[in-house]
C-alpha cells in the first residue's frame, strides 16, 4: 500500500465533489475540474473527506494508489486556493506584453514571439515578472515550461527565461591563451 494514497483528502467549505462512474468532478470558486480515473483505484466521499483505495494488490494497482491520491488532492487545492507559478525574463532588451488572453515576448530574435495562453490560465506581466495564475496544477506547469522554452536560459551569461528562484549553472567563457 502506498503511504501518500492512505491519506484521507480533506474538502474545504466551498467545494463540491462528484463522482459519476470513472469521471471525478471537482467544483469550488476557482473552477471546475475533471477527471477520469483509473479502473484498478476506487474512489470515495465520506464525512468531508476523499478515501482513495486500490481492487486489488496487483503492482499497476499500487503504482496508481499514491498518484491518483496525489492528483484528486491537486484538483480540490486548485478549485479552493488556485495554484501560482512566476517567471523571470533575464537579457538586456528582453521582455514581455500582455493583451488579452495573448503574450508578446521580445527575447532578441528578429520579430517578436506571440504566445497564445490557455483558457484557464490568467497572467500578469511587469516588463521582466511573468506569473501565471490557475487552478489546473498541470496545465499550469505546461504553459510554464512551454513559455520557458521560448528562450530556455544559456550557461554563460545566464540570458533567457528562468523560473522564480531557478539557479543557472553558469559556465566560464573562453579565455586567452598566453599573451
Amino acid at each position: 500500500m502506498s503511504r501518500v494514497g492512505k491519506k484521507p483528502i480533506l474538502i474545504p467549505k466551498g467545494v463540491k465533489i462528484d463522482i459519476k462512474g470513472d469521471l471525478l468532478t471537482v467544483e469550488g470558486p476557482k473552477g471546475r475540474l475533471s477527471r477520469r480515473i483509473h479502473p484498478g483505484v476506487n474512489i470515495r466521499n465520506e464525512n468531508d473527506e476523499i478515501i482513495v483505495t486500490v481492487n486489488d494488490m496487483s503492482k499497476e494497482s499500487r503504482s496508481l494508489h499514491g498518484l491518483h491520491r496525489a492528483l484528486i488532492a491537486n484538483m480540490v487545492t486548485g478549485v479552493s486556493q488556485g495554484f501560482e507559478r512566476g517567471l523571470e525574463i533575464v537579457g538586456v532588451g528582453y521582455r514581455a506584453e500582455l493583451s488579452g488572453n495573448k503574450a508578446t515576448f521580445h527575447l532578441g530574435y528578429s520579430k517578436p514571439i506571440e504566445f497564445q495562453l490557455p483558457d484557464n490560465i490568467e497572467a500578469t506581466v511587469e516588463k521582466t515578472k511573468i506569473t501565471l495564475r490557475g487552478a489546473d496544477k498541470e496545465l499550469l506547469g505546461a504553459t510554464a515550461a512551454e513559455i520557458r522554452g521560448l528562450r530556455s536560459p544559456e550557461p554563460y551569461k545566464g540570458k533567457g527565461i528562468r523560473y522564480s528562484g531557478e539557479m543557472i549553472r553558469r559556465k566560464a567563457g573562453k579565455t586567452v591563451a598566453g599573451k
